[in-house]
């Protein structure tokens, strides 16, 4: 997982600085922003001389905006100036100061509101058709009876079938409005006919929570994946669920978990803690200092606590994790979380894009700030992640060390560290052991998740009899799936490799079993089943488990 979104942040780092040297005038359109953000609004001053304009350095933003337009060698449009020069802007400010385009700021604010308008499916692209995984429960999809499997080759009498079709053309066409209406045909198996169906778009729900179960009688387990509106909602009720089922003790994971509200990561945090503890604090130039002081809402006051995060936990995930930390009321496990403490607040143009621009630092309950160096710039903060893997930081918990002046006690005498991320109480090295040759050429080129899709679709009707994971995975299990598997791989042109495979296997025929799972009853066949390769939280349960 973590290896994925390292490559995602190389690749996006690397569109960043393509895209600013496409426009040579650079400079001048900076200078626009610049006034933009400054907001004169002051019409050009100025005395003609026989070769030039002097120009009232008062006003020089919107004359340099002014001038372009009317004298430039060439067309030029402002718009497009501005939206090249924005991010350089405010990226020079700090790292996660951001502008976003009205589609980004419409994305993120889906994301973040817990909901979207669509058709309430999710699908895949599989042989160039619209594979259907799962319809949303009760969504527009379901309520017009369209199935797991079913393959879309039309959208609105228009071939959506072929080389080329890509997510975002698939995305694009079947968001929109609520109320508005989409006409899908249908290729289902068994069914030699292609069905039709309209479908009227609905708001969907985007969950923050990925899973909750049970671990065993007593060790509840909760993957929160972003800190959204609905978080907080959500957790609850998974909380109730867990605490009926006998949960005495949890599981919070929170690896990969980027953040989001802090409202709602303050919300939850209250829960764990007794009334009158610091939650954090925030404050900043233009910011008054603020407390967020837990209350009387404690529902999980003597639930034991064990919270994972990795590299990429940050910002509301880190709120989270130094909150328990610093009050002494759980054990964080895993490795040194990112390092963002920043708090940003969103500004909306008329457009519908959008800055976010940081107006404070967080702090812990024992004052540390989390937030790392950013002083040599975008592409060195991004990219701090490749040099703690170089560093061996992944494998070896003392290969991280801070300076004294960084450090903090909690209130029970534990010392804890400031800036650069949370330090877990209990450090698991990342397992590298399985990662041979034979299994990087299987996960280069995508093929257990091929395998697992196509196999998934293939034995719906025989898969669609189990509910739960454990039932899927001995199915599985006495199919000979790493066999299959392996047959597979070799039609792909990679050779099987005993020596490699020794190694690999246990890792392999558990990513198929999780993966099929998913496809047939989604994350609750996913997590239950890839646990048994997950040492986080084997280390999180061995924990909880001593007392």
């Amino acid at each position: 997982m973590e290896q994925n979104n390292l490559e995602e942040i190389k690749s996006s780092k690397e569109n960043k600085n393509s895209s600013k040297n496409t426009f040579l005038p650079i400079i001048v359109a900076i200078s626009i922003v610049i006034g933009i953000f400054i907001g004169n609004k002051i019409l050009p001053t100025g005395k003609q001389g026989s070769s030039h304009i002097i120009i009232n350095k008062q006003s020089k933003i919107s004359s340099i905006l002014r001038l372009i337009e009317n004298n430039y060698v060439e067309k030029v449009s402002a718009d497009s100036l501005e939206e090249q020069a924005i991010p350089v802007i405010l990226q020079n400010l700090d790292p996660h100061t951001s502008y976003l385009p009205p589609k980004v700021n419409e994305e993120a604010h889906e994301s973040l509101s817990g909901n979207f308008e669509g058709i309430g499916v999710q699908f895949n692209i599989q042989n160039d058709t619209i594979l259907i995984i799962n319809t949303i429960s009760g969504g527009p999809s379901e309520k017009v009876g369209i199935l797991a499997g079913d393959r879309i080759v039309m959208i609105n009498d228009s071939l959506f079938a072929g080389v080329g079709i890509t997510n975002e053309d698939v995305i694009k066409n079947l968001k929109g409005k609520k109320g508005t209406k989409v006409k899908l045909g249908i290729k289902r198996k068994g069914i030699e006919k292609l069905l039709t169906f309209e479908v009227i778009r609905d708001r969907i729900p985007l969950y923050s929570i990925d899973v909750s179960y049970m671990l065993n009688d007593e060790d509840g387990y909760i993957k929160i994946s972003r800190f959204a509106g609905t978080t907080y909602g959500e957790f609850m009720e998974a909380v109730a669920k867990l605490k009926k089922q006998g949960m005495t003790k949890l599981v919070l994971d929170l690896r990969d978990n980027g953040g989001g509200y802090l409202d709602a990561a303050v919300n939850i945090i209250d829960e764990f803690l007794p009334k009158g503890k610091m939650i954090v604090y925030t404050k900043g130039q233009y910011r008054e200092k603020k407390e967020y002081i837990s209350t009387e809402n404690s529902l999980l006051s003597d639930v034991k606590l064990v919270i994972l995060i990795n590299s990429w936990s940050a910002s509301a995930s880190e709120i989270v994790s130094g909150a328990i930390q610093d009050n002494d009321r759980g054990t964080i496990v895993g490795r040194r979380s990112f390092g963002k403490g920043l708090v940003q607040e969103e500004f909306d143009f008329n457009d519908n894009s959008g800055v976010r621009i940081t107006t404070a630092r967080y702090y812990t309950p024992t004052g540390r700030c989390i937030q790392k160096s950013y002083k040599g710039g975008y592409d060195e903060y991004f990219s701090d992640i490749y040099k703690r893997a170089a560093d061996g930081e992944f494998e070896h918990a003392d290969s991280t060390s801070f300076p004294d002046s960084l450090k903090y006690y909690t209130p029970k005498g534990k010392v804890v560290y400031g800036g650069g991320g949370i330090m877990p109480d209990v450090f698991v090295p990342v397992d590298t052991t399985y990662f041979t040759e034979f299994y990087k050429e299987v996960t280069s080129k995508g093929l257990i998740y091929k395998f697992a899709l196509s196999y998934a679709d293939n034995h719906r009707d025989e898969l669609n009899k189990f509910t739960s994971a454990k039932e899927i995975s001995d199915y599985l299990e006495k199919k000979n799936i790493l066999t299959l598997f392996i047959d597979y791989a070799k039609k792909e042109g990679i050779k099987e490799n005993k020596k490699d495979l020794q190694l690999s296997k246990k890792v392999i025929e558990t990513r198929l079993k999780a993966f099929i799972a998913r496809n047939i009853i989604d994350n609750k066949g996913y997590f239950p089943i890839i646990r048994e390769i997950d040492d986080d939280l084997m280390k999180a349960k061995e924990i909880l488990d001593k007392n």
